[in-house]
C-alpha cells in the first residue's frame, strides 16, 4: 500500500506543474477497497482487493475555444490481480468546431443510450470490464468523428481504426469466466478487416422527445465465449472469439412532467442468428417532498433478449424495478437501489449504489451487487460466489 499511495501521489504532484503551461488541469485520484463476502470458487483467488487510480485531465483551447485538445490518461495499480493493474489512454483529442460541424480526431470515449438497466446501443467503446463489472468503464478508441450539425439534426459520422480487446480479470482476480485464457483471443477476420470499423447515428430533440438512430459494421466488442476440449473431451480452456458483425440501434426518450420513458432496441447479425434485443421501461419522480429538497425515483424496465438461454447474456426475459434517492443537499448524496429478475428462472440480481462528497473535494462512493438462484444452465452461474462491496475514496482536483 505504501508503494501505491507513493506512485499516485508523486503523479498528482507531476501533472500539478503542468499549470504553468496554460494548461487546465482536472480529475480524480481514489483509494478503492473491493471485497467478496463468501468463499472463493478457486483457491488463487483473494477475499480482499486494495487498489489505487488516477485518472487526471488536461486541456488546452485556442481559437477562442473553436479548437481544444484533451489528453485523460487513466492508471491503476492493483493489488493481487496483475491483469487488473493497467494503463489506458481515455482520450487524447483534438477538436475543431464549426457552426455547422465538428471534427474530431484522436483517442475518444463515446456514449449512447437512454435506459438504466443495460446499454445496448452503446458500441463504439470497448468495455473495461476489469474496473468494474457494470460495464459502464470504457477503453479509449482510436477514431475520427465528422459531426453534421443540421436542421434536421446531427449526423455523428465515425471511422475506428484500432479494435481493442476486453480487459478480463487475472487468475486470482474474481468476476471472470472460468479457465478463460483471455491471450488466446480468436477472431473471424484478420488484417484490416480486424481492426477497421466503421459507425454512424442520427440524434436529435424534439420537443420532449429525444432520439437517435445508428448503425456500426466492424469486430464485435463483446466476445463470445468459447469452450475448447482436450483429446479426451474434458475443458482444456475458454477463450473470447470476436466475430464481425451489423448492428442496428434505436434508442428514444420521452419527458413529460414527472414522466421519463425510455427504450433502447438493437437488431445485430453476425454473432451467431440474426437477433432482437431490447430494453425498455420508465421512471418517475416525486420532487421535493414536503417542500424538504428530498427527491424520490420509481424505476422500471423490461429487458429482453430473443437469443434466451442460447445467447450469453444474462438478461433474457427479465424485469428491473428500482428507487433513485437524491438528498439535494450541499453533499450531493445520492443513492441508487435495483433488483432485476429473470421471470423464466430464479435468478435475480440486487445492486445498491451511493455517493457522497466529503468536504470540497472528497467524495465517498459505496457499491453493493449481489446475486442470488442462478442454477448451472444459466449465463450468470460463475457468479455464484462473487457477491461483492466496494467503497473508494477520490480526491478530486
Amino acid at each position: 500500500m505504501t508503494q501505491i499511495a507513493r506512485i499516485c501521489i508523486g503523479t498528482l504532484l507531476l501533472l500539478n506543474s503542468y499549470a504553468l503551461y496554460a494548461l487546465e488541469l482536472s480529475g480524480y485520484l481514489g483509494i478503492e477497497s473491493l471485497g467478496f463476502l463468501q468463499n472463493p470458487l478457486f483457491p488463487q483467488q483473494h477475499s480482499h482487493y486494495l487498489s489505487a487510480a488516477i485518472q487526471p485531465q488536461l486541456v488546452h483551447e485556442w481559437e477562442n475555444g473553436k479548437q481544444s485538445l484533451t489528453f485523460v490518461p487513466f492508471f491503476r495499480l492493483s493489488q493481487h490481480d496483475n491483469r487488473r493493474t493497467h494503463f489506458d489512454i481515455r482520450e487524447l483529442t483534438w477538436l475543431k468546431a464549426a457552426d455547422t460541424w465538428e471534427l474530431r480526431t484522436g483517442i475518444r470515449k463515446v456514449f449512447w443510450g437512454m435506459a438504466e438497466s443495460q446499454h445496448l446501443v452503446d458500441i463504439i467503446n470497448q468495455t473495461d470490464l476489469v474496473e468494474n463489472f457494470d460495464m459502464e468503464d470504457k477503453l479509449g478508441q482510436p477514431m475520427i468523428n465528422l459531426a453534421l450539425i443540421r436542421d434536421w439534426g446531427t449526423l455523428d459520422l465515425f471511422l475506428l481504426p484500432g479494435f481493442r480487446e476486453r480487459t478480463f480479470a487475472g487468475s486470482e482476480g474474481h468476476l471472470n469466466f472460468p479457465m478463460l485464457n483471455q491471450g488466446a483471443a480468436r477472431f473471424e477476420k484478420q488484417g484490416i478487416e480486424k481492426h477497421l470499423a466503421y459507425a454512424f447515428r442520427w440524434s436529435k430533440a424534439i420537443a420532449e422527445w429525444d432520439m437517435g438512430l445508428s448503425y456500426f459494421y466492424g469486430t464485435n466488442r463483446t466476445p463470445t465465449i468459447v469452450p475448447e476440449f482436450d483429446p479426451l473431451g474434458n475443458l482444456k480452456q475458454t477463450v473470447p472469439f470476436y466475430e464481425n458483425i451489423h448492428q442496428t440501434g434505436l434508442d428514444v426518450q420521452y419527458t413529460k412532467g414527472n414522466w421519463q420513458w425510455k427504450l433502447e432496441t438493437i437488431v445485430r447479425a453476425g454473432q451467431g442468428k440474426t437477433f432482437v434485443a431490447g430494453t425498455g421501461g420508465l421512471e418517475y419522480s416525486f420532487y421535493n417532498i414536503f417542500e424538504s429538497g428530498f427527491d424520490i425515483g420509481l424505476l422500471t424496465e423490461y429487458l429482453y433478449d430473443s437469443r434466451g438461454r442460447n445467447g450469453q447474456t444474462f438478461f433474457q426475459d427479465d424485469i428491473m424495478t428500482g428507487l433513485r434517492f437524491g438528498f439535494n443537499d450541499e453533499q450531493s448524496t445520492e443513492i441508487l437501489a435495483s433488483i432485476t429478475f429473470d421471470r423464466t428462472s430464479n435468478t435475480k440480481f440486487y445492486n445498491v449504489e451511493a455517493s457522497r462528497r466529503l468536504g470540497e473535494s472528497l467524495k465517498l462512493t459505496l457499491e453493493a451487487r449481489f446475486s442470488s438462484g442462478a442454477d448451472k444452465n444459466d449465463f450468470a452461474f460463475f457468479l455464484r460466489q462473487d457477491d461483492h462491496i466496494r467503497a473508494e475514496l477520490s480526491y478530486h482536483f
